[in-house]
């Protein structure tokens, strides 16, 4: 299990470099506010990849918040999709990435509390 943690915790990290890339790509791009709207939820995901990295108690929890937050923000857009439509930008796979990204994180943050409840149930049993 700590193999799929570090690799829990890796796609975060890498999810928030991603971030970095949305952020310059979205200055351009978009309304101010809606700018400010995205660098914030960036920053609530970097902090928690921080915490990730530290073992920090309901880390898991907040990323699983935010994946799912973050693909029910983005995937209903269809100016996003209009990109995709463009053929292979930097914007359109941005996109795309970042949306495997969090459906990776949703799915194996899923797969570690499944097994940690079994692990759990399992103890419980021989007690």
């Amino acid at each position: 299990m700590p193999t799929l943690q570090r690799f829990v915790t890796g796609l975060v990290c890498s999810s928030v470099a991603l971030g970095v890339i949305l952020l310059y790509q979205l200055w351009f791009m978009v309304p101010r506010w809606l700018f400010y709207s995205v660098l914030l939820g960036w920053i609530a995901y970097l902090f928690t990849a921080i915490a990730m990295i530290q073992n920090r108690h309901g880390a898991n929890k907040a990323a699983f918040v935010l994946a799912i937050l973050t693909l029910v923000v983005s995937a209903p857009q269809p100016e996003h999709y209009a990109l995709m439509r463009q053929g292979l930008t930097l914007a359109s796979m941005t996109f795309i990435l970042g949306s495997v990204l969090q459906l990776f994180v949703i799915l194996l943050l899923s797969i570690l509390y499944l097994r940690r409840r079994m692990i759990t149930g399992k103890e419980m049993q021989e007690k």
